[in-house]
């Protein structure tokens, strides 16, 4: 009776502990399937509209030039890239556990794909490939951050600096990132105030050097500089119709710059940006102060010259413009 009794027992201890064994496994099963559902999203806005994001993604390809530089300070890491259209001063440039997409002429998407972002940035350069890597990524998350200064062809400063504003507020949150954020746009703000109020007047010209030639940046869509006439209400010495925001400018006679005489000259120097290592390019200073036919312009005369820095063309950052407006600040304060 007693072996009987125990041998009851020992069943009764069996079952209790594979009953256990099982509540367990459907508690671990239920955290794991919970843990998959309660991925934290955020809204932002893009040139779609308003756009649902997983935050903090593990995997993110970045191919929008205005936002490198901010990514890289906030330590965010890139599974893909543009490298050939990324500025040297990058260090993602050089990293090579990031794939290279190549550019925006003939990106190589298949890479883009192999890196299996969990996000993808899309922008400027990129833009137009918005469509194309959507379908090739349906997994993914895809914001288009390529907005648009001539959008409102009476608001291209006014779209310059909320373009940037709306980035940085997207990629705070999706990095959760807002205090970086907030302190990014305090600082662009400062810097165009500092620059106003140094500006006293005077009229300006902004130009674009590339291959030894010099462009015409006009005010409104003018590459880099165009906006910021309006920004910082610049008096521009030559108004052209039909220009352009052409990567190297339109075209212009320096002849028509000498006739002009501005106050300021403001120069971006395009080879600076894109010439590898080991070619050569004439800088924009040579070609700008080397000039007889510019020789006596009250902005060659006097030195009020203003050099974009030297990798702008390729990183068109929130950083970089306010390098600019503090750089035209000091121009206009001497």
């Amino acid at each position: 009776m007693k072996n009987k009794l125990l041998v009851i027992a020992l069943l009764l201890s069996l079952i209790l502990t594979a009953c256990s064994n099982n509540q367990g496994q459907d508690v671990n099963t239920k955290d794991e399937t919970n843990a998959e559902s309660s991925v934290d999203t955020v809204k932002i806005k893009d040139l779609t509209g308003e756009v649902e994001v997983k935050k903090n993604p593990k995997k993110v390809a970045a191919l929008d030039n205005r936002t490198f530089e901010t990514l890289e300070n906030w330590e965010i890491k890139l599974v893909a890239a543009p490298k050939a259209v990324m500025p040297a001063t990058s260090g993602y440039k050089t990293d090579e556990t990031i794939a290279d997409i190549g550019n925006h002429r003939e990106p190589n998407l298949e890479a883009l794909a192999a890196a299996n972002p969990d996000l993808v940035i899309v922008g400027q350069r990129f833009g137009s490939h918005y469509d194309e890597i959507k379908k090739l990524l349906p997994k993914a998350d895809i914001i288009n951050l390529n907005w648009d200064v001539s959008k409102d062809a009476e608001k291209p400063g006014e779209n310059l600096i909320n373009g940037f504003k709306d980035s940085i507020d997207s990629l705070g949150a999706i990095f959760d990132k807002k205090a970086e954020a907030d302190e990014l746009k305090k600082n662009l703000d400062d810097s165009i105030t500092k620059a106003k109020e140094a500006y006293k007047g005077g009229s300006v010209v902004s130009v674009v050097v590339s291959g030894g030639e010099i462009g015409y940046s006009a005010p409104g869509f003018g590459r880099v500089w165009g906006p910021l006439f309006q920004v910082l209400d610049l008096t521009p010495a030559i108004e052209i119709d039909n220009t352009s925001s052409d990567h190297k400018g339109d075209e212009i006679s320096v002849e028509a710059i000498a006739q002009a005489n501005p106050k300021y000259l403001l120069v971006l120097d395009r080879d600076a940006a894109t010439t590898k290592a080991g070619e050569e390019s004439i800088p924009a200073s040579d070609v700008i102060e080397g000039s007889q036919a510019l020789k006596n312009v009250d902005a060659i005369k006097d030195s009020n010259i203003y050099y974009a820095p030297a990798d702008t063309y390729t990183n068109e950052s929130p950083q970089t413009f306010i390098k600019i407006f503090e750089g035209l600040a000091d121009l206009f304060s001497k």
